[in-house]
């Protein structure tokens, strides 16, 4: 039999067919087949012929394809090399790896999302823990058992992030959650702009998933992307201190809002006055348009109007709703203007009608149930539940309850209690009065 360093000094032809012979022996071996003796002599001499042939780069297909890809997952020739594990098919063969990168980068502008509006405590970490749990909590991690988020880059300058998601589904999950509070902050989850709509269409789908339980996390469902459109609002004029809860309770009183964002100062946190809404039932739009603009809010006056064109007037069969939408506008400026310093004095609205004080027994009932209850929160000194007129004759404050304590702490106790329970269907107002009007037996404030 040749030797094989004589086959193989015969020329680079020779090599390659040796080679695809050895390769074919292999193979034999592996099968079963009994040519043992011409498989040791090859087995011995299989460093040179591996040396010989990663130095012709040229052939070096043959090491890769032919070489080292083994016909069936997890087998070797036993004993051919001691040291080498089994292995699996795709070892060893960058043409396997290569497309898994290739469509990782495929898909990275669909994967991406882009998150505005960060406080300027965030972080990498942060962000990327925070977002993991919100997937979590809505059912968004469609791509299985795990974090959704990859990697977070983060423009502190600007305060924004973008967030990579592992997935085209879930970063398309993540558009649901547009508004949502990160730190106290409402952020802004948009796509980035290299997002290809025409492109990622082919990826997966470009949609929220509709099963998302966005109530989890304090969203309501449709909200995604409920700041734009034709029925988004502006509000401006609002006082500069008037916190995000009390903006929201203002414009809640013509109905549940889809979208809300009170636009502040990025550096400060501060607001700059002015916000934007959409409501669920896009049939008030312009009921609270017309109710809210132009109403003082203490040295401010509310400009309240459609974002994207002028305001429109509320049709006929909107004025009753309209009417009483005004009439809480002015309830809830009772509660910011009026009841803002503490005093010893708390007006209630919304707990009794005119008609219930008409009757002496029953206003007796009021005034009893009224004593007790406030009673439970400090020192009561008086209450004062003015009743209507039997001639006709206005009568101011019918329809309030006001209680005087003996100090702020039980007032204000009595306030805290009070406010927002239901009575009768209605969420009770609770606000200071001032004292010295209390005095004057001015109950129309």
């Amino acid at each position: 039999m040749i030797g094989t360093e004589a086959v193989i000094l015969k020329g680079e032809e020779t090599m390659i067919v040796m080679g695809v012979a050895g390769i074919a022996l292999a193979h034999a071996l592996v099968l079963g087949a009994g040519i043992v003796d011409l498989g040791l002599v090859l087995v011995q001499k299989a460093s040179v012929l591996v040396d010989l042939i990663w130095r012709h780069h040229r052939k070096l297909w043959f090491l890769n394809f032919l070489l080292f890809q083994p016909q069936f997952p997890g087998t070797t020739i036993p004993g051919m090399f001691p040291n080498m594990l089994p292995m699996g098919v795709g070892q060893f063969n960058p043409l396997v790896i290569q497309p898994q990168a290739m469509t990782q980068q495929a898909t990275r502008h669909a994967r991406r999302v882009y998150v505005g509006g960060l406080p300027p405590t965030a972080n990498e970490q942060s962000v990327a823990i925070y977002f993991n749990q919100v997937m979590a909590a809505i059912g968004g991690n469609t791509a299985g058992p795990g974090d959704a988020v990859l990697n977070v880059y983060i423009n502190h300058d600007k305060k924004f992030a973008f967030v990579e998601m592992r997935s085209v589904e879930e970063a398309s999950n993540a558009m649901a959650l547009d508004g949502i509070l990160f730190e106290g902050a409402p952020v802004k989850v948009r796509r980035p702009t290299d997002y290809n709509p025409s492109l990622a269409a082919a990826l997966g789908p470009s949609q929220p998933s509709p099963n998302l339980n966005l109530a989890a996390v304090g969203l309501t469902p449709g909200s995604a992307g409920g700041l734009e459109g034709p029925d988004r609002i502006f509000v401006g004029g609002l006082p500069y201190y008037f916190t995000e809860a009390q903006v929201r309770e203002l414009l809640e009183s013509f109905g549940p809002l889809r979208g809300f964002d009170l636009v502040k100062d990025r550096e400060t946190g501060n607001s700059k006055g002015y916000a934007f809404c959409v409501y669920q039932d896009l049939n008030v739009t312009d009921i609270a348009c017309a109710a809210l603009n132009g109403i003082k809010m203490g040295d401010k006056t509310l400009t309240v109007r459609r974002a994207n064109q002028g305001a429109a007037q509320p049709r006929p069969e909107q004025e009753s709703i309209l009417l009483q939408a005004q009439q809480q506008v002015q309830l809830q400026k009772l509660v910011y203007q009026v009841g803002a310093l503490p005093t010893r004095v708390v007006c209630l609205t919304q707990v009794v009608s005119a008609d219930e004080l008409k009757d002496d027994e029953e206003y007796e009932d009021i005034m009893e149930d009224m004593r007790l209850e406030a009673g439970k929160y400090g020192n009561l000194v008086k209450v004062v539940i003015p009743r209507p007129d039997p001639s006709g004759q206005p009568v101011a404050g019918v329809g309030k309850v006001f209680l005087e304590y003996a100090d702020v702490d039980g007032a204000t106790k009595a306030k805290t209690a009070m406010h927002g329970r239901k009575f009768g269907g209605n969420p009770v107002v609770a606000v200071f009065y001032p004292e010295n009007k209390f005095a004057s037996e001015e109950y129309d404030g």
